[in-house]
């Protein structure tokens, strides 16, 4: 964000309702969920509709959640603006994926106020999506600045900022450092962490099981009227419980009753979304067909059983 302002001479930034890149002062202004954020100092922000397919008031229709971004620039800034950072899926917001077809118009827009797009990839990068390495392809969009952690380290304290030499050299205008930048340990482990990733085809194992895991979420869907939404792609894949599927009414004391039964059987499983009520599915990119059949036959028992 910091490059970004630095960049084009404009301060403010475009973000989305529901997301979530970080707790850090700057980041938690772009993050837009109150849980998430102190009463401290957020300037230079405004977080556009989120273009959920769920629970947006578009539906699926991403070009009219597109519309809100310029009636941002255009009645919210100068008609400047810095960028707009947005993950593909959000992760902490509850594995929501943007409505198809978002992306392109907002580059646009963005583009053309004189700002740059920054995609945050902490969660969806590094071929956990199956179909492609990285989430912002499925929207058929090349970002100016792509941040990445979390995934480049299996486990490993690493994170990174990628972008063109012409906007990395606005950091030169002044002295700066970070003290763990360039650690030759993480940096072992990150280049450790792509070659396996080569070479045991974990893109691929992402897709075949990923599809797998919810293709038999899909079918508890079916079965369960508690489960209100299936959705994500790969091995990121979000179940969102109702106790209304016409009102979609958060179903949150439900959700941690099963996620603790769940965790009896043995499968630990997260939950995010703002109410605390979908299932973030996001095992590791070596979990196999057998290990998503025990984690959804423990899901059916649980379910079963209340």
């Amino acid at each position: 964000m910091m490059i970004a302002r630095l960049y084009t001479g404009s301060h403010d930034i475009i973000s989305l309702r529901n997301a979530y890149h970080g707790n850090a002062a700057a980041t938690m202004g772009a993050t837009a969920q109150s849980c998430w954020k102190f009463n401290v100092i957020q300037s230079g922000v405004h977080h556009a509709l989120n273009p959920d397919p769920y629970r947006g008031v578009f539906g699926s229709d991403g070009e009219k959640y597109a519309k809100d971004v310029q009636d941002i620039i255009d009645f919210g800034t100068t008609g400047h603006v810095a960028g707009f950072i947005s993950e593909a899926i959000q992760g902490v917001g509850g594995i929501i994926e943007l409505a198809p077809g978002y992306l392109p118009p907002v580059y646009k827009s963005i583009r053309k106020a004189g700002g740059i797009c920054i995609a945050d990839e902490v969660q969806a990068g590094f071929a956990r999506t199956g179909s492609h390495f990285w989430g912002f392809e499925s929207q058929g969009v090349v970002p100016d600045i792509v941040t990445m952690a979390k995934g480049i380290g299996n486990g490993i304290p690493l994170g990174a900022v990628v972008t063109t030499p012409e906007i990395a050299e606005v950091l030169t205008r002044r002295s700066y450092f970070n003290t763990f930048g360039g650690n030759p340990v993480c940096t072992a482990a990150g280049l450790a962490v792509l070659k396996v990733i080569e070479k045991e085809n974990l893109q691929e194992n992402a897709l075949v099981v990923g599809s797998h895991l919810k293709t038999r979420l899909t079918e508890l869907k079916d079965k369960y009227e508690i489960i209100g939404d299936v959705r994500g792609k790969g091995m990121m894949v979000g179940v969102e419980l109702v106790t209304d599927r016409q009102q979609k009414s958060p179903a949150k004391a439900e959700t941690l009753h099963v996620m603790e039964q769940m965790k009896e059987l043995g499968v630990l499983i997260g939950k995010g979304g703002f109410h605390g009520n979908v299932f973030r599915i996001t095992p590791p990119l070596c979990f196999t067909k057998e290990d998503a059949d025990f984690l959804v036959d423990g899901m059916d028992y649980t379910m079963s059983k209340m």
